[in-house]
């Protein structure tokens, strides 16, 4: 029993329906002397006659009335299994989870998931303010979004989204400020933890050290603290949407936007579907 094959079911069904070799070699688009070895060799592994033949073809026995019986039963929960799981793969329904820093949740993918929400009720997104480096095999994450361009995995599909450009922010307060006297303002910067950020390395460039009134470790803070109006800070150009902060300049330093997904999830709906989301909704933020 332990030696039986279980892809000689579909040939046992076949022969059972057609009663001869050649119309189920035909059915099955193999040769009949296939059919005939495969169904020689289940006979022996179950112990079983499964047919007879006679001068009208093969006919099945009392033992092999009862194994087709169950036999079409497990055929048709195989396909009803492959049936199902490939909707579900192709639908667009489920969890995702995407990894970002909370800027990129807070002040840009989060307006745009009404409208995803509409076009596909049945998914639910996780967005998970982390930039560290979540595993795609464990699951903990579907997407991850970073800000320069990561380095090569073999297991990953590394997409590049765009590019995202920053510029001198400020209060109305410093509307008039023009670049010849920014050294001279109060400024915003990151701590230590992000001194090699582009951001920072322009920020040391520019701004004497005892200029930066405030340093943060995340990009949110850093633009609430700048609307605040405790000083200047470097930032995404989007924030030209943000009421209360007043754009000073032209762009000053640009980071790449790329997207992470495990190789093995591509053709999955759901995934393929957010994807294509993240894709169009940066595409549509252009005029950052």
């Amino acid at each position: 029993m332990n030696s039986f094959d279980w892809n000689d079911i579909p040939l046992i069904l076949a022969l059972a329906r057609c009663g001869s070799m050649s119309a189920a070699a035909r059915e099955l688009g193999v040769d009949a002397s296939t059919i005939s070895r495969r169904v020689a060799a289940a006979e022996k592994a179950l112990d079983l006659r499964l047919f007879l033949r006679d001068t009208s073809g093969y006919q099945l026995t009392a033992a092999g009335r009862i194994f087709v019986e169950y036999g079409e039963t497990v055929a048709g929960n195989v396909q009803a299994m492959l049936l199902a799981s490939s909707q579900e793969s192709q639908a667009a329904v489920g969890v995702v989870r995407i990894s970002a820093i909370d800027f990129l949740f807070d002040f840009w993918l989060a307006q745009h998931v009404a409208a995803l929400r509409a076009s596909h009720p049945a998914l639910e997104l996780h967005f998970l303010a982390d930039n560290s480096n979540l595993s795609f095999a464990r699951g903990e994450t579907d997407f991850a979004i970073r800000l320069a361009r990561p380095a090569d995995d073999a297991a990953l599909v590394m997409r590049r989204l765009g590019e995202l450009p920053m510029a001198v922010f400020g209060t109305s307060h410093y509307a008039d400020v023009g670049s010849a006297n920014w050294a001279e303002q109060p400024w915003i910067g990151y701590d230590a933890t992000l001194a090699r950020l582009p951001e920072t390395r322009w920020l040391e460039r520019v701004v004497p050290r005892n200029r930066v009134a405030v340093r943060v470790n995340g990009l949110g803070s850093l633009v609430q603290v700048c609307r605040a109006g405790v000083g200047l800070a470097l930032l995404p150009c989007m924030m030209e949407r943000m009421p209360g902060l007043v754009r000073l300049g032209g762009v000053e330093v640009t980071r790449e936007v790329w997207l992470l997904s495990h190789r093995d999830a591509v053709g999955i709906g759901r995934i393929r579907v957010v994807a294509e989301w993240l894709a169009a909704s940066f595409a549509g933020a252009s005029t950052f």
